[in-house]
């Protein structure tokens, strides 16, 4: 209780100093706030367009929403704006009447010294932000997009690694870092809020705008407690009636289905967003080289077969009801959302132990509520504020005391498929509560604060039922009910200086974990005797992101961060099936730094060239790495004391015109063991060992052909390939046993192709798509063997 205390305190202080800096600064200054918006004829927001004040320096830039809030001296005067690819505007104005300004800018080519300039895009923008970050749009592409994982693979420094096909786990890596130490967001909100069953690999990928990247060093205003990364899902937000439907249709039984709409009502200005997706794969895909016992000739021969016990369904639903632009509020949106999912358990960690019964099931009702107010007591003071709960229910049915091969054939046995225990019908609870605030104060266009305080407190409550199908094993199972309670309090300073040349950003993080467990089953290896029930710990972390641009095609970043994670529940506390607690884990910390250069060069008015080169480091104490028992396929986290992970990554875009772009990068890490001594003071066979099962070296190469007006007016062509290459890893330490016959994951070489026709402005398309266009065998996590080739297609419907 004490800790939580001082973390209010510290809390209190910080909102205060923010509001007293906003109050004197307001004091110094008399002036008025001039508002508005900065659209394109479309009416669409134009983020970073710069507002001036004719004749003086006063000015700002637009948000991501398009507004902008400049504070300037009373009377008439002339604002001046501008974004790079379209016509500036000079716009005349009373600043004491306080209308709210909405102004249209107009595309352009304009020349500069002979050479075209086109505007930079969000994305772009974010690119050339203080952080180390990748920016993917996904709005400008969706009708091409088919799975949001392996478009997000593309970028440098990521590799996503899964179980196997559609709906199984995956695994994503950034600089080094992976897993859990990745954490997703929603609008700045953690994705998590809409239940276990909602992940990046089948979230809605019509309702997506684009992804933001941030690689090592995260931004207070995201919270979280993120010690690798993190993925931003940043959804549309239109003020307009449309559809957007699609219909996909694969191999191995694959069907996905997205609905995302808006209804504006006239009169009252009610905003409606239905949204309902739907993905089922029977992932009945083939697997080869796998054993299955030969009676007639009484030894093991290696086959092909399908996979038999694989089958995903998933269901995502979400309605929100409210309003915008309201004297109170600038948004105000009720919502619920609801998902299910039905997952067949084929494999564990490792591809030799087969299931044929064990299934999981989950299901999660949330109700959430947001709210943002732009002049929140202060004019230059905007409040954000998120709200939601969320009820998780998931069930690990493993009731059959069968051992399967891969023929789909098994034997009698004495104990269950996943841990080899007893019967088990296993419920875990999960209720999760979330509260995240947001206050934003803009000093003027060079200087910004920024107060972020996120809570979750998430329930693990755990029962078992299988006493209804077998009487016998009533009272076998004692229910328990654990509580993971977390605040992240953040606090930022951002400075844009030189004209925008050269941006600042720091940051203070403030870290509370309060965890009570009540389990106690298995205690020699979940070590429920060793901790005490109750914990509460707190602690500090911050760092900072520079960006100076010496010219357009050279700038420099640098940042840094000492990070903090706390674990997961499914690392405290399992996932309850093949994943066991580990009660003893300790929080990651980690320093985190980044430099690098990147820069533009407009060669000629069709050609322009990006590249970017990143050097990174991360420091990791108590790394959480997840150990697998190779003899039963059973998981489980523990900590490894000091991990050193390095590494360089670099991208390079070259676009010409609008037909053709490519996009080449590479990736190298080096993930090293530095813990010399064991706890008995022995010397670890893992010392300067690379962290097993870890790609280290991996790249990309990505082609982009677009014909415009290709058979009538108003329609698109557009081909793309994609090759992908990962270098060979161990699949366990390099210490342990005899090197030259350990497993290993192959070097892999894949290809990937697609082609989407699009017609009448975009609002029809059809994709076709190939993955694995060689049928060449791939590995991801743990050896489990990935699909071969495989078609998708896609038709969607955009209706505006």
């Amino acid at each position: 209780m004490n800790h939580f205390c001082h973390s209010l305190v510290r809390m209190l202080v910080m909102a205060f100093m923010l509001v007293v800096v906003g109050a004197s600064v307001m004091a110094q200054n008399i002036a008025v706030v001039q508002q508005g918006k900065v659209t394109d004829r479309d009416g669409n927001p134009l983020s970073m367009a710069s507002v001036t004040v004719k004749g003086t320096v006063t000015g700002t830039y637009t948000n991501d929403d398009g507004r902008f809030s400049l504070k300037v001296k009373p009377g008439n005067l002339v604002l001046v704006v501008q974004f790079m690819g379209y016509e500036s505007q000079e716009v005349q104005i009373d600043a004491r009447t306080g209308h709210d300004l909405h102004i249209q800018l107009v595309e352009s080519g304009y020349t500069l010294h002979g050479v075209t300039v086109t505007a930079k895009s969000k994305e772009q923008q974010l690119r050339e932000g203080a952080f180390t970050v990748s920016a993917l749009d996904i709005k400008s592409i969706a009708s091409s997009v088919t799975n949001l994982n392996d478009l997000v693979s593309r970028s440098s420094g990521v590799n996503i690694r899964t179980d196997g096909g559609l709906g199984s786990n995956f695994d994503l890596s950034l600089n080094g870092m992976s897993g859990n130490s990745i954490r997703y967001f929603v609008d700045g909100v953690p994705l998590s809020t809409r239940g276990s069953g909602v992940t990046m690999a089948n979230f809605p990928i019509n309702s997506i705008d684009h992804i933001e990247v941030y690689k090592g060093v995260v931004p207070s205003k995201l919270g979280g407690d993120a010690l690798g990364g993190a993925i931003n899902i940043i959804t549309k937000q239109e003020r307009k009636n449309f559809v957007d439907a699609s219909v996909s249709v694969g191999s191995f039984g694959t069907y996905m289905a997205d609905l995302n709409a808006q209804v504006v009502l006239p009169k009252s200005g009610i905003l409606v967003r239905p949204q309902f997706s739907v993905n089922r794969s029977k992932n009945n895909y083939k697997v080869h080289n796998v054993e299955v016992w030969n009676a007639d000739e009484a030894r093991y021969d290696t086959v092909t077969r399908r996979r038999f016990h694989d089958a995903y369904e998933n269901y995502n639903a979400q309605l929100e009801v409210g309003v915008e632009k309201k004297s109170w509020a600038d948004v105000f949106m009720l919502g619920a959302t609801f998902n299910q999912t039905d997952k067949e358990i084929q494999t564990g960690t490792i591809q030799s132990i087969v299931f044929g019964k064990a299934e999981r099931k989950e299901k999660a009702l949330g109700l959430q509520a947001k709210y943002r107010k732009d002049q929140f007591l202060l004019d230059a003071l905007s409040l954000n504020l998120h709200a939601s709960y969320t009820w998780d229910h998931s069930i690990t049915v493993d009731t059959a005391f069968q051992r399967y091969n891969w023929n789909g054939t098994y034997k009698e046995q004495s104990r269950n498929e996943l841990i080899g225990r007893e019967r088990m019908y296993r419920h875990y609870k999960r209720p999760m509560a979330t509260v995240r605030g947001n206050l934003n104060y803009v000093v003027n266009a060079q200087h910004a604060l920024n107060l972020n305080y996120l809570l979750t407190r998430t329930g693990n409550r755990r029962y078992d039922t299988v006493e209804d199908y077998y009487p016998y094993l009533k009272d076998t199972f004692e229910p328990t009910n654990d509580v993971i309670l977390r605040h992240v309090l953040g606090l930022g300073y951002e400075q844009n200086l030189l004209e925008g040349r050269w941006v600042n950003s720091f940051f203070l993080k403030d870290y509370v974990n309060k965890v009570t467990i009540e389990q106690n089953d298995t205690p020699l290896i979940t070590g429920a005797n060793d901790v005490a029930k109750k914990t509460t710990k707190n602690t500090l972390g911050g760092g900072f992101g520079s960006r100076f641009t010496i010219w357009e095609p050279l700038s420099v970043k640098l940042s840094y961060e000492r990070a903090q994670r706390l674990p997961q529940a499914r690392e405290l506390l399992g996932n309850g099936s093949t994943t066991y607690p580990n009660l003893k884990l300790k929080p990651e910390q980690s320093h985190n730094i980044n430099l690098g250069v990147y820069g533009n060069w407009q060669m000629d008015q069709k050609n322009l060239l990006y590249y970017e080169l990143t050097g990174f480091w991360r420091k990791v104490e108590d790394y959480i790495h997840l150990r697998v028992n190779d003899n039963d396929g059973t998981a489980q986290y523990e900590n490894v004391n000091d991990v050193t992970t390095k590494g360089l990554e670099g991208e390079v875009r070259y676009q010409h015109g609008r037909w053709l772009q490519a996009v080449a990068n590479v990736s190298y890490q080096q993930s090293l063991d530095m813990n010399k001594y064991l706890e008995n003071g022995g010397v670890s066979a893992t010392y300067k060992n690379r962290v097993p099962n870890k790609p280290w070296l991996y790249s990309n190469l990505d082609l982009t052909l677009t014909g415009f007006d290709f058979l009538k007016q108003g329609d698109r062509l557009r081909f793309n390939a994609l090759y992908q290459y990962v270098h060979w890893f161990y699949l366990s330490w390099e210490g342990y046993g005899y090197l030259p016959s350990k497993a290993r994951i192959p070097s892999q070489h894949m290809v990937n192709a697609q082609l989407t026709y699009s017609w009448n402005q975009d609002r029809y398309s059809v994709t076709l798509e190939c993955d694995n266009v060689l049928d060449k065998l791939a590995f991801d996590n743990y050896k489990l063997q990935k699909p071969g080739r495989s078609f998708m297609t896609k038709f969607r419907v955009y209706l505006r």
